[in-house]
């Protein structure tokens, strides 16, 4: 696709849909920089509340949840 296609394109759009194209080239900006491919799941979360075990179980965590609903 040449750029004045893109270009074209998104000239044509309303002011509220050029934001959104905005956003999204953003983000797609985002992901390609940080390395992050559509359909991967970065586990570098794990372990992270591994302080909290000891105060509580995975079933006082399910009523929680179930309150929080």
């Amino acid at each position: 696709m040449e750029p004045k296609e893109i270009e074209s394109k998104i000239k044509s759009l309303p002011d509220d849909l050029k934001k959104e194209v905005m956003d999204y080239i953003d983000f797609l900006i985002r992901r390609k920089k940080h390395g992050m491919q559509s359909g991967n799941f970065d586990f570098n979360w794990e372990g992270g509340l591994s302080e909290l075990k000891d105060q509580y179980s995975s079933v006082s965590l399910q009523h929680k949840a179930t309150e929080w609903r």
